[in-house]
């Protein structure tokens, strides 16, 4: 049988993962609402934290779908779909097909037609998300004591501490936006997303703070990546 990327079998396997994320994601959330009012919680209070919930999940979803079609170039329409549907993030995806292919000596500017290569990457994206999945059950327990104990003595220094983890955690990706500097203008173009982001996250600060827009709290992150998404589409082919 002649092998494609964009196979039955694969658009199956890829359903199958699809419907047992969403009626995971079903099941939760029932156990969720059922919980909450157990403990008394209203429902203007429960509604109004899932449609704001709701809401927060579209600038990840747009970047999910920019991902999925990003990959399937290559790699075909299942696997990215699977693949975003259950990790969701490109900033990882991407990479990682990128570096299977630089080592196997292929270009990614066409579809795969090699069983051997579509193989080898799409081992490499799951072997190399495995650490995530494994550690945190064996190792959540000590960290989350580690910072019970420093919040408790001292507060500030554990929000400090928190802070700089999600920094140094960002700051892991910034190698993605500035690679390419030196190639010219398009090699800027991240950055000036990057910096887009910021303007509109500052701008949205801008609000909650002076105009006392403290619904905008919800929302601003979302705002942000949605409009540095957009500013994107608009320039890359200006540049490009």
């Amino acid at each position: 049988m002649e092998f494609s990327i964009n196979s039955l079998f694969l658009y199956v396997l890829a359903v199958g993962v699809i419907i047992f994320v969403l009626a995971q994601s079903a099941f939760f959330l029932v156990r969720a609402y059922k919980r909450a009012k157990e403990l008394g919680i209203g429902t203007d209070k429960l509604k109004k934290t899932i449609v704001s919930t709701a809401v927060f999940t579209i600038a990840p979803a747009v970047s999910i779908l920019i991902g999925v079609i990003t990959l399937s170039k290559f790699l075909g329409i299942p696997l990215p779909w699977i693949r975003m549907s259950v990790i969701g993030a490109i900033t990882y995806e991407l990479p990682a097909a990128t570096s299977t292919a630089n080592a196997l000596g292929i270009s990614l500017s066409e579809a795969i037609t090699d069983p051997e290569i579509y193989a080898a990457i799409a081992w490499v994206m799951t072997l190399g998300i495995m650490p995530s999945i494994i550690l945190p059950p064996l190792l959540m327990k000590k960290i989350q004591g580690g910072m019970g104990k420093l919040k408790k003595k001292d507060s500030k220094w554990s929000d400090i501490f928190l802070t700089s983890m999600f920094l140094g955690m960002i700051s892991a990706f910034l190698g993605v936006v500035f690679a390419d500097v030196r190639s010219g203008i398009v090699g800027w173009i991240p950055v000036f997303v990057l910096l887009a982001s910021a303007v509109l996250m500052l701008v949205c600060g801008v609000l909650i703070k002076v105009c006392k827009l403290k619904w905008l709290e919800t929302y601003s992150l979302a705002i942000s990546m949605i409009g540095a998404m957009i500013f994107a589409v608009v320039i890359t082919p200006l540049f490009s």
